[in-house]
């Protein structure tokens, strides 16, 4: 059998094989609220074949958004309406499910992806972002207010009531964001971190609120539910006298993480500077999940331009990843695990109202079960 379709357990939960739809922020919400639009997407993704589907960044906190249209986990109405979502996924598919918590920090009050514009101001329907320090991610972008230590332990709080509302939800499994430039990974990278108090300067200090926030997302849910973290493995600076956040240093702080109980590291890279330099092509972060899976023995999720079934394959029967995550090869292929199947001797799950969907002549791809 393909290494691919192998069974990978984290914790008690046994994901069918090492497909993974990688988080995507929609920007559809209202007020943090799913909408039509998550229902119809999710449920999509949810009959892809893949073992394990999580759902896009969610906001711990109305100002850790990205852009108005975030999803969010921090309000019973937001709860209420992620309820239905995930009501549909179990009628349609066993497909096993997990959820990104967010918090956007200074890159938050933005606007969505489609529509041109600096950040929205408060006077535009956006508000004040909250960041390490007052440093904004590029000239011209909204400074961000300071956190107070008051401030983070609000924070803490925040990522932890996200973490209990996700496991009344019925998530399988919580990742925590501390990639992309959003807040926790503003708190690791001297870039965006100026500060002067034990949450700023040397590593350590550096490291300490992200994992202050994954400890306590640890501790509030079960022991049998895992939690793993996305990071950005490097900020691509290297070509600037930046003394940006590092593979090596992402390395320590998964080592820190595995003491605290990490099930996982989703290594993706860059995003705290517009500066950054990114040698892109297929599979371009895959060789930073295998330094860190090789360093800690940490199961590493591979991410970024995997594309083909062939290119999966070879990273997990290679020893690069436990795991594959592909985030834009789904929307493109919503049937991308089917698909993989078919090419490698796979099997995945099928619908019974889907049975007869195969060609005349295509190998069969759907368990008996």
């Amino acid at each position: 059998m393909a290494s691919l379709f192998t069974p990978f357990t984290l914790r008690t939960l046994e994901l069918p094989n090492r497909i993974v739809v990688s988080p995507m922020c929609m920007y559809s919400a209202v007020d943090g609220c799913a909408q039509p639009w998550h229902h119809a997407h999710l449920s999509s993704l949810a009959l892809s074949g893949a073992g394990l589907l999580c759902v896009e960044a969610t906001a711990v906190a109305a100002a850790g958004r990205i852009t108005p249209g975030d999803l969010g986990l921090y309000s019973d109405a937001n709860e209420a309406a992620l309820a239905q979502v995930l009501t549909l996924l179990r009628a349609v598919s066993p497909v096993k499910l997990a959820i990104q918590l967010a918090h956007a920090g200074r890159k938050a009050s933005s606007r969505a992806p489609w529509v041109s514009g600096p950040q929205l101001r408060p006077d535009e329907g956006g508000w004040t972002p909250q960041a390490p320090s007052a440093v904004a991610f590029k000239p011209g972008d909204l400074v961000p207010q300071s956190l107070s230590i008051d401030a983070l332990a609000q924070l803490r709080e925040a990522f932890t009531n996200a973490a209990r509302r996700a496991v009344r939800l019925g998530f399988d499994a919580i990742e925590v964001h501390m990639a992309h430039g959003y807040l926790l990974h503003q708190f690791l990278s001297p870039i965006a971190n100026h500060r002067d108090d034990a949450y700023g300067g040397a590593l350590a200090q550096r490291m300490r609120f992200p994992l202050e926030v994954f400890e306590a997302v640890r501790a509030a849910v079960p022991a049998a539910v895992p939690v793993g973290v996305r990071v950005s493995a490097t900020d691509w600076l290297e070509h600037t006298d930046a003394p940006g956040w590092t593979l090596a240093q992402t390395i320590a702080l998964a080592t820190e993480l595995k003491q605290r109980g990490c099930d996982w590291i989703d290594v993706s890279s860059a995003g705290i500077s517009p500066e950054q330099k990114i040698a892109v092509g297929p599979g371009y972060q895959v060789p930073l999940a295998r330094a860190i899976r090789d360093a800690t023995g940490l199961a590493t999720m591979a991410v970024g331009l995997v594309t083909e079934p062939q290119q999966a394959e070879a990273i997990v029967a290679d020893g690069h990843a436990d795991l594959v995550a592909l985030a834009r090869a789904f929307l493109y292929d919503p049937r991308w695990g089917w698909h993989a199947a078919a090419a490698l001797d796979g099997r995945v799950h099928g619908p019974q109202q889907y049975l007869r969907a195969l060609p005349a002549g295509a190998p069969p791809i759907f368990d008996k079960a």
